[in-house]
């Protein structure tokens, strides 16, 4: 079983409105998975990230709440998010050094994941508003 964090194939993601999209980066947080899609250096990085609730299992296709993340071209390839990926490779390309450290990369992920995510639920007993 193939790990969803350290697979190095380029991965996409169907919601269960069938919405596609390719991530370009991912990382865990709480129970789900923050992910960016293709040009999100042409965004504001909290409008670009993604949070997708709920627990990951499987081994690749890979199961985060009710989404499937897929190796890319696999199952059906679909052209239009070939294409998407294909147009991000040549950015990368011309992007080169300017292009982020993934370290950089999660940290920004990290900074920003409550805002797309939302707040942490506390447990009632540490709740210091019900004093």
């Amino acid at each position: 079983m193939a790990d969803l964090f350290t697979v190095t194939a380029p991965l996409a993601i169907r919601f269960r409105d069938g919405h596609r999209q390719v991530m370009v980066e991912r990382l865990p947080y709480r129970d789900g998975l923050l992910y960016l899609p293709p040009f999100w250096t042409d965004l504001e990085f909290g409008e670009a990230l993604h949070f997708v609730p709920g627990p990951i299992k499987g081994g690749g296709p890979w199961k985060v709440g009710d989404a499937v993340v897929t190796v890319l071209g696999c199952h059906g390839t679909d052209a239009g998010l070939a294409d998407a990926f294909s147009c991000w490779q040549a950015r990368l390309m011309e992007l080169a050094e300017d292009y982020p450290q993934r370290v950089l990369i999660e940290k920004l992920m990290k900074t920003h994941a409550a805002g797309v995510a939302g707040p942490v639920d506390c447990h009632p007993a540490f709740d210091t508003r019900k004093r």
